[in-house]
């Protein structure tokens, strides 16, 4: 079955492993892929360095812009990103874990918006945002996937995303990026 959208988060270690996934996936023309990562309101050069890897165009979108299925975003710097409806809302509300962007808000509106035709996907990072909106999308009937904690460069994030989501699906960068270009659904591979 193939997904209507893919969320995925990162913190720490998360440049490199978007780089490794934007390297090797082309986004379905059926769905929009969303990244978040942790960084600081004044980086600008996360967009430039992930549009040098990535195999598909890559932007930040903008307030009330629709959600295109087929492109791939990347959440501004200094602004949450949520998904109302079918278009993208940015928020300056306080940060959430220290972090504007949010995981957990972007998470949480997706499964709001997209119910079972959601795909959460947390990565590497140094704290449990993504853990909460991770388990909200598979209320919501979707599916989750965690990066396998033992290749993560920090893995206290796809931890707490595990113990949150225990049946979320543990997969490596690369079984990650196969699955994306497949969207082959079914089966778990969890660990």
């Amino acid at each position: 079955m193939s997904r209507a959208i893919v969320a995925i988060g990162a913190s720490a270690g998360g440049l490199r492993a978007f780089q490794v996934l934007l390297s090797e996936i082309v986004p379905r023309p059926s769905m929009p892929i969303i990244l978040v990562q942790h960084r600081h309101e004044r980086s600008d050069l996360l967009m430039e360095t992930l549009a040098h890897r990535s195999r598909a165009p890559i932007r930040e979108p903008e307030d009330k812009e629709p959600v295109t299925p087929g492109a791939v975003y990347l959440a501004p710097a200094g602004y949450h990103l949520l998904v109302d409806g079918f278009e993208f809302a940015l928020s300056v509300d306080p940060p959430v874990r220290h972090s504007r962007p949010s995981i957990d808000v972007l998470f949480n509106s997706v499964a709001d918006a997209y119910a079972d035709g959601a795909l959460g996907i947390v990565l590497t990072g140094a704290n449990a945002d993504g853990a909460a909106g991770l388990k909200r999308i598979v209320q919501r009937g979707g599916r989750a996937i965690v990066q396998d904690p033992a290749e993560s460069e920090v893995p206290v994030m796809p931890k707490a995303a595990r113990e949150a989501v225990p049946e979320a699906d543990v997969m490596g960068l690369a079984e990650i990026a196969r699955y994306l270009r497949t969207d082959t659904g079914g089966g778990s591979t969890g660990r």
